[in-house]
């Protein structure tokens, strides 16, 4: 390994300022995170990160509904039953209000697919008869 000599300069050219790209702020605030906050995201990130590469799926779906039970008390807490319409946290009380599984699936899939993706993890699974399903 070479040692630079005090003094010495880089001799790679200034590169341009790299364009940031936009985020809307409605994709940007589709995160459990607006919700629970940084702490509890990054502990239920990393817990997701751990359990979910060798975990059974029966035991994984219950984990996910209790996190966002927990963020759906979080959400009550902080909006009251008015949360701001199209919000994550009115998207967790109108599921937990649901008695059909699959409006309630409709409003919290992408909640829970972007905790996975953050936790860089698959939710998608295959099962032993070849059908793929999600966790």
């Amino acid at each position: 390994m070479k040692k630079r000599s005090r003094g010495a300069t880089s001799r790679r050219k200034p590169s341009a300022p790299v364009p940031v790209r936009r985020v809307s702020s409605r994709a940007a605030d589709r995160s459990l995170l607006s919700v629970v906050g940084p702490d509890t995201y990054r502990v239920w990130r990393d817990m997701l990160a751990t359990l979910v590469p060798h975990g059974r799926t029966h035991r994984l779906a219950p984990l996910i509904g209790g996190m966002l039970q927990c963020a759906a008390a979080s959400a009550h807490k902080r909006f009251g039953s008015k949360p701001p319409d199209g919000s994550v946290a009115a998207s967790l009380l109108d599921a937990l209000e649901s008695t059909d599984p699959d409006s309630a699936a409709a409003e919290l899939g992408d909640l829970v697919e972007r905790l996975f993706r953050d936790a860089k993890v698959g939710h998608a699974r295959i099962n032993a008869r070849g059908d793929e399903y999600s966790i």
